[in-house]
């Protein structure tokens, strides 16, 4: 068979075979029924992240690019509505590069009406926002998307290629029909917790918690939320190593993932009750893949602090610690004072397991100053040491 006539009756493989040339190295996912047939072979073929927002993926792939690997996303382009901010404000304003592939629903024998409207206006979408894409709608165009990886890379920005279902629809590949269906475990099943808490009240407001963690930090990496808490670390105490967010509410803990995932340092990420109530799925994709080098530090102030102190629920309604434990999270730590926070710090450092450090705080913010640093300059720096420091990345 030769080799055009392959990539018309595999062009799965040839996706996959694209992605292996472009050194891709890790792979963030949400099924799409259009690529049933790629995902199983990007399972088999590659460090893959199998997400439960789109979003997330964003974060993941940051940090894991701020780490020192190639990554790339497989989303549907329903996705793609829900992840225009967090793509500028984080993958454009930091120069961070990310390929998409986007299953393009709406437009080529949609069956389902409500894909629609986003469907049919995506590319049109997509020039406004000045992303930069590429539609695929034949099998033979699929060189477009080394293209589109390249780009990605070599211009340090998002690259979109919207795929036709049409790409798909000659395949033999039948990789999905030979997939096993997944088990249900039985009930009862899970990781069991293991939780230190602390009893008395909030002593601290969120700027002598931060304070209190620099003071800590050594080798390690940390990932501030976006808003005051990165004013306030930046304050207590600047470092190469410190990665501030600008923009993407909700995706701190995500791209401390990342980086947890591609280096052997500790990851600190200093996240919000708020933060982390916007996307709690972060805390289910962190339990699942649990790596051991990442401390997730919940500054719970029960308030959105850097937008006015307005309530969130975690003040009278959510326990954080709770929710990171029926995530999956099994060690964490409740406290509420300086010394309990610099010993669950410090344990968990030694620990070397995943661990949700709880800290009850009052509401209130300091008067931090704006960091005198964009996006892109914060991005750069930060990669340059930890790749520095690091050396290759793990895999």
């Amino acid at each position: 068979m030769r080799e055009g006539e392959y990539r018309v009756a595999k062009p799965e493989e040839e996706v996959v075979e694209i992605m292996k040339r472009q050194g891709i190295d890790l792979v963030a996912t949400l099924p799409c029924d259009r690529i049933k047939n790629l995902l199983p072979l990007v399972s088999e073929r590659f460090h893959e992240i199998k997400l439960t927002r789109e979003e997330n993926g964003l974060g993941i792939c940051a940090g894991a690019y701020l780490a020192g690997a190639r990554p790339m996303m497989l989303i549907q382009s329903t996705g793609l509505g829900n992840m225009i901010n967090a793509l500028e404000s984080l993958n454009v304003a930091c120069e961070i590069p990310l390929p998409l592939l986007a299953s393009w629903r709406g437009v080529y024998g949609e069956g389902i009406e409500a894909q629609v409207p986003l469907g049919t206006r995506l590319p049109g979408i997509l020039r406004g926002a000045a992303l930069a894409h590429s539609l695929i709608e034949e099998a033979d165009q699929l060189p477009l998307l080394e293209g589109a990886i390249q780009d990605a890379f070599s211009n340090k920005r998002p690259h979109i290629a919207l795929v036709s279902p049409k790409v798909w629809e000659g395949s033999t590949c039948r990789a999905w029909q030979a997939a096993a269906m997944p088990e249900r475990r039985e009930m009862g099943e899970g990781p069991s917790s293991e939780s230190e808490n602390e009893s008395g009240s909030a002593s601290m407001l969120r700027y002598d918690a931060i304070r209190t963690i620099a003071a800590e930090l050594g080798e390690e990496i940390a990932v501030a939320n976006l808003g005051v808490p990165c004013k306030e670390l930046y304050a207590c105490g600047d470092r190469d190593l410190n990665f501030y967010m600008f923009g993407s509410m909700g995706l701190a803990s995500s791209i401390a993932l990342g980086l947890a995932l591609r280096t052997e340092r500790t990851v600190v990420t200093l996240d919000g009750d708020g933060s982390l109530l916007m996307n709690p799925n972060a805390l289910l994709e962190i339990a699942r893949t649990a790596p051991k080098n990442l401390i997730v530090v919940c500054l719970d102030n029960g308030a959105y602090g850097s937008t006015g102190s307005q309530a969130s629920a975690a003040l009278r309604h959510v326990d954080m610690q709770a929710l990171a434990r029926a995530s999956g999270i099994r060690r964490s730590y409740k406290v509420c004072t300086k010394a309990g926070l610099v010993e669950a710090f410090r344990k968990a450092r030694s620990l070397r397991q995943l661990s949700f450090i709880h800290v009850i705080l009052k509401a209130g913010n300091t008067q931090a100053a704006n960091i005198p640093l964009s996006p892109a300059q914060v991005a750069a720096r930060f990669r340059h040491a930890v790749m520095e420091a690091e050396g290759p990345a793990r895999s």
